[in-house]
């Protein structure tokens, strides 16, 4: 058990190590994309509908004890329904983590946090949320949002548009499934999209998460020079969504000394919730009866 553990671990880790760079081509794309464990079913089905209902670890979040020792770093919440909705001030970032959760290092990157009182959005990769339920239910139960990430970190953009909204709903039917919670935000693996599947995505429901600041922490530097790196790009940008990833322990190992970084620089940290629009059933609705016969 212990043996199988250590492999799954190092093989996703070396595996989604590229996640948000350019997709390669040809056989390169399927040496680096994710794969599934052998032996293993994917989940079929589509993640849960209904309001989520408020997160109610935000709520024991704002009147925990200790909070205001660090709450110069964190921000306001912003409860969204819409890519649209996400609108930043001057100085306003929002905290991203693609590809866990794994053991350990998701710990590590939930104490750091913890630690900062700030809260942060996890996509998850569906198979890592089924292989480790127990982290994934940590996330949710410590107050942070959650995501899609697909099943098995598939290259959606190479996949064919079925095959690729199977991914994303089976993906998302996993992360629900373990964590109890509707999964109502997404990012594509490698940030490789098409027009047809971001309108298809927006249509059931999902907010897409795009990338504003790239901590590139998928390249293997030290953690000072990741915080350095990240830091200078978060000067450069001065607002917007970074993208991190909680399988790398350098990233574990950056993101004390990122978070204080933040904090000296008169950054806030911004909380993301979903707020379920009716708008998609709204759309499935209206279908359903323009496929209805029309008596004459």
């Amino acid at each position: 058990m212990v043996s199988r553990l250590a492999l799954v671990c190092v093989l996703s880790c070396f595996a989604m190590a590229g996640c948000a760079s350019k997709p390669l081509s040809g056989s390169d794309a399927a040496r680096t994309a994710y794969g599934p464990v052998a032996g293993q079913q994917s989940l079929l089905g589509r993640d849960k509908a209904g309001s989520s209902g408020g997160n109610p670890a935000f709520a024991a979040f704002r009147n925990a004890p200790g909070r205001n020792s660090f709450g110069s770093l964190a921000g306001r919440t912003l409860t969204v329904s819409s890519i649209s909705e996400i609108r930043l001030a001057d100085k306003e970032v929002i905290l991203t983590f693609d590809d866990g959760p794994i053991p350990g290092k998701t710990d590590r990157v939930l104490a750091t946090l913890r630690q900062y009182g700030v809260k942060a959005t996890f996509l998850m990769v569906g198979q890592m949320a089924s292989n480790y339920p127990a982290i994934a239910r940590r996330v949710v139960a410590q107050g942070h949002s959650i995501g899609g990430h697909t099943y098995n970190h598939a290259n959606l953009a190479n996949a064919g548009y079925t095959r690729a909204l199977t991914d994303i709903a089976n993906g998302n039917a996993a992360v629900s499934r373990v964590t109890g919670t509707p999964v109502g935000f997404f990012r594509f693996p490698y940030l490789a999209d098409t027009g047809a599947l971001r309108r298809a995505a927006a249509d059931r429901g999902l907010v897409i998460l795009d990338v504003d600041i790239d901590s590139k922490d998928y390249f293997k530097l030290s953690p000072e020079t990741l915080a350095a790196n990240t830091m200078a790009r978060v000067r450069a940008k001065r607002k917007g969504i970074i993208l991190m990833h909680d399988i790398h322990g350098r990233t574990a190992s950056m993101l004390p000394l990122f978070l204080s970084q933040l904090k000296a620089g008169g950054y806030k940290v911004v909380a993301l919730q979903y707020r379920r629009s009716r708008m998609p059933q709204l759309l499935v609705d209206a279908e359903s009866a323009s496929s209805k016969p029309r008596r004459m």
